[in-house]
Formats: C-alpha cells, sequence, structure tokens
C-alpha cells in the first residue's frame, strides 16, 4: 500500500469510501454487515487506514454499520471520517444533536477526520450563517480533542468554493473534491485542485470513477486504451491518473463488493502516473464523451442579453449537461434548489430571442423544456 504524509500521520493513498458498501437484496438502508466486515478486514490486512463514512450514507446506516464494525480493532489502528450534513437545509441548527449522535453510532470518543458535507451552492449561505455556528461548534470539538482534524466536501463550482475558503479556509485542513479523468475538465475539477493548493488545502479525492461510470466504458474507447497499455483494466486508467496528480493525498473509492476492493488495493500497491501519451488519449475520449451527450455552450452570454426572464442561460446549460450526461444524480437539481423561482429552467417563456445570437446554434428554449421535464421526472 502507498502511503501519504499528513500532518504527523501516514494515510494510506487509497481509502474505503462507505456510501456503497454490500447491500442485501439491493437495498440501500439494509447493509450486509458480515460481508462489510469481511471486506474491512481484507482492507486492514492489506494496508488501508482511512474510511470515510457520513450521516446520510445508506440512508444512516453506514454510521452504525462501520461503528459495530471497526469496534475490534484498536482505536489507534485506523482513521474514521465522517461528516456534518448540509445537504440537508433542515439540519443546520442541529450541528451539536448530529455531532453528538454520530459519536454514539460510530462507537468512538473522537473523529479523526470530519468535514463541512458537499458544500455546494445550495447550502453555501447556511454554512456561512454565523447564527447556526456551525463553523464555532466544530472548532469547539476540535480544541475538545473530539475532532482531530477538520476539513470539507464541495460540489460547488468555483464562485462558491472561493466563498467558502475565503470565509473558512484558514481552519480547513482537507478538502475533498470529484476528481477524475472526465470530471478534470467536465467539472472544473483541476482548477478546484490548483485553487485548493493555492492555499495550502490537501486534497482528498470522491468519486474516482465516477460512481462506476469509468470502470466501464463504450467498447470503441475501451480498445483504444487497451492498445496502449494492455495491462491495465479500465479501472485502472482511473487511479493511475490519479497517482499523478501531486495535490492528491487520499483517494477515496466506494468499493462495494470484494473485487473491487483486491483490484484497487493491488493498483495502489505501486505509484505508476500515466505518461503524457496516455494523458493525451483520456483527455481526447473525455472531450468525445461529453461532446456527444451535452450541449457545446461557450458561455459567452450573448443569451443573456436577449432573455426577457435573464435567465443565466450558460450556467443553465451547464447544469443541464451535467444532469444530461450523468444521467440523473443530485448535482444539477441541488444547484437550481439555490435560485429562486423566476430564474429556473421552466422559467424560460420560450419566446428564442437567445437562439437568434448563439454562436453555436443551440436550440436554448427547446433544451430549457427539456431540462424542466427531466427534473420534474426525478
Amino acid at each position: 500500500m502507498i502511503y501519504k504524509s499528513f500532518k504527523d500521520k501516514k494515510l494510506s493513498a487509497l481509502g474505503l469510501g462507505c456510501m456503497r458498501l454490500p447491500t442485501v437484496d439491493g437495498k440501500d438502508g439494509c447493509i450486509d454487515e458480515q460481508k462489510t466486515a469481511e471486506m474491512v478486514e481484507y482492507a486492514i490486512d492489506h494496508g488501508i487506514n482511512y474510511f470515510d463514512t457520513a450521516w446520510g450514507y445508506h440512508a444512516g446506516e453506514s454510521e452504525r454499520v462501520m461503528g459495530r464494525v471497526l469496534k475490534k480493532y484498536p482505536r489507534e489502528s485506523f482513521y474514521l471520517a465522517s461528516k456534518f450534513p448540509g445537504f440537508n437545509l433542515d439540519n443546520m441548527s442541529r450541528v451539536e444533536e448530529i455531532f453528538e449522535k454520530q459519536l454514539e453510532k460510530c462507537q468512538v470518543e473522537y473523529f479523526d477526520f470530519y468535514l463541512f458535507h458537499n458544500v455546494c451552492e445550495m447550502n453555501i449561505d447556511g454554512y456561512l450563517d454565523p447564527k447556526y455556528g456551525i463553523l464555532e461548534y466544530l472548532l469547539k470539538q476540535k480544541q475538545n480533542g473530539r475532532i482531530k482534524h477538520l476539513g470539507f466536501s464541495a460540489h460547488a463550482d468555483m464562485p462558491d468554493l472561493k466563498r467558502f475558503v475565503e470565509a473558512y479556509g484558514e481552519h480547513m485542513e482537507f478538502g475533498q473534491l470529484q476528481i477524475n479523468w472526465l470530471d478534470w475538465s467536465f467539472q472544473n475539477a483541476k482548477e478546484k485542485t490548483e485553487y485548493l493548493a493555492e492555499h495550502n488545502i490537501p486534497v482528498w479525492v470522491m468519486e474516482p470513477v465516477r460512481g462506476g461510470r469509468l470502470a466501464r466504458l463504450n467498447p470503441v474507447y475501451e480498445q483504444r486504451l487497451k492498445q496502449l497499455k494492455p495491462e491495465y483494466s479500465i479501472c485502472e486508467w482511473a487511479f493511475r491518473f490519479l497517482q499523478g496528480i501531486p495535490e492528491i493525498t487520499v483517494t477515496l473509492s466506494g468499493m462495494s463488493n470484494f473485487e473491487q476492493l483486491k483490484e484497487n488495493i493491488e493498483i495502489y500497491s505501486t505509484e505508476q502516473a500515466l505518461s503524457q501519451q496516455n494523458l493525451a488519449e483520456l483527455e481526447k475520449i473525455a472531450r468525445e464523451m461529453i461532446s456527444n451527450k451535452t450541449l457545446m455552450c461557450t458561455a459567452c452570454r450573448y443569451c443573456v442579453e436577449k432573455c426577457p426572464k435573464q435567465l443565466d442561460i450558460p450556467q443553465i446549460i451547464k447544469l443541464f449537461n451535467e444532469h444530461t450526461f450523468t444521467g440523473g444524480g443530485f448535482i444539477a437539481p441541488m444547484a437550481l434548489a439555490a435560485l429562486p423561482k423566476e430564474k429556473l429552467p421552466s422559467a424560460c417563456i420560450g419566446c428564442a430571442s437567445c437562439e437568434k445570437v448563439c454562436p453555436q446554434g443551440i436550440k436554448i428554449s427547446e433544451a430549457m423544456k427539456n431540462f424542466d421535464k427531466m427534473l420534474n421526472e426525478n
């Protein structure tokens, strides 16, 4: 196992994410505890020492199961991370209640790593609002030794990521981002990584294979990668890509079965960054995958000037692209939840004034209608 230095600790470069544990009959809230225990035992025996859970994972059961499973191991032999669930705005005033309950569920007296969960457009105002006292409370718990290291995870776009770091950055010891070879450009992961590095905030990775999407590709793309590195699995490309980014300390993978666990541990027995030729091919494939399913908006903003509703069309198209490419998910609905009703895709009146000035010839009114329909179907 590769290890990375973080302050006085040696962290396994591969961490076990506990959002996709094995389940019974595919029911998210029904974790197969025996299989989970077997996987954790194998992980620890093969060098993984970082485990990442959260209040909302597996309908609240991830923390409970991980608490029971890890109880058999000496507390100092592993690092446990959990998060304050600000993804639900109703939780903002419950930080003390939730934190105490999390310690109880995980059967520990402290968290090695604790995060503001999922900083994004929807919740950043709440996170930064002093009336909730979230930062104040968590810093107090850190002072009391119940949090060893405080950080955050974020799906926010750059403006709100900057807002959070500018406000709380001096207290943040690490930041967790969605980084993979597709989102390196698609979700501005490169820019976000560089921004955290500028502020001396070590980077943790979530979604390294985009929920499994980058472990299985179109056969045409797989063949192109196999020609370059026949000894690599498709999944290995994703992890080797990350191994070439020096800012990354820990990569969290939500491994849900033994095969995934064993393969990923084997990959992380060595550190092998991809060559420039291989990186160029990944970048090319990423562009092709994105262009095949998304609208090629260049954010020139000519459309906004002509929109009688003054909709932020480029931002909405960006979210439309994310939602379309991913086949749903939470990122776009979460960002749109921060907008007033009159600025949502549904506010488009279909006048097509924007389309007359769009250099890319995008059928914007049609996209707005389709986006609203997709959101209402989920």
